[in-house]
């Protein structure tokens, strides 16, 4: 609650572990359909504890939401690390590729899927994705900018437009292979994009 004194340790684990549990049930039954049930019984709280640190349902899915946001862009970052070079865009897009075989290409992208549910009923939420999109669309960014600077990308190249175009192949493959239960569906969208980032490449000395 807003108007709560600072939590103490234990009470920090128990509202980390109320929202883990959140984004577990969302994540299994969708966000219209969390029930408080559920994630009281996940993360081990009474009714009286979930509402000691959450006002009501909807302040928990924000907190859930913003939990699955930094989850994404967290993985992200990780798989993102040198993406100022073709090699590191390269090595990312087989990151994303790779990982969509782990996961046996179940899940699709977690923002996505709250995107989904809720972006036309809530407007916190729209705005929490929106923001979580940009931070994820803003380490690419900032790599094309890099390349651009270092003469790697043509002079009038747009990072902004190139990394949205990215995002929107990334997230198209993602439903694909979702819907498919095949990685080869994110495997061509990324090799559309590559061709896309590529056909903006300056032509070596």
């Amino acid at each position: 609650m807003s108007d709560s004194p600072p939590m103490t340790p234990r009470g920090r684990a128990t509202h980390t572990r109320i929202v883990r549990a959140a984004v577990d049930v969302i994540a299994g039954h969708g966000a219209t359909d969390m029930s408080l049930d559920l994630v009281m019984r996940r993360a081990g709280v009474s009714k009286g504890q979930l509402y000691h640190y959450f006002d009501d349902r909807a302040a928990l899915v924000h907190a859930a939401v913003d939990a699955t946001v930094d989850d994404v862009v967290t993985l992200q970052r990780s798989m993102m690390e040198a993406l100022d070079t073709w090699q590191g865009i390269r090595t990312w897009f087989d990151c994303l590729i790779a990982l969509q075989v782990t996961l046996d290409a179940r899940g699709g992208c977690p923002m996505a899927m709250l995107s989904a549910h809720l972006v036309e009923t809530d407007e916190i939420v729209r705005s929490r994705l929106i923001a979580g999109f940009e931070r994820w669309e803003g380490m690419l960014e900032r790599g094309l900018t890099s390349m651009r600077a270092a003469g790697l990308l043509v002079g009038d190249a747009q990072p902004r437009e190139l990394s949205i175009a990215t995002m929107a192949s990334i997230q198209g493959g993602l439903v694909l292979t979702q819907v498919r239960r095949d990685p080869e569906q994110l495997r061509i969208a990324l090799t559309s994009a590559w061709s896309y980032l590529q056909s903006h490449a300056a032509a070596p000395d």
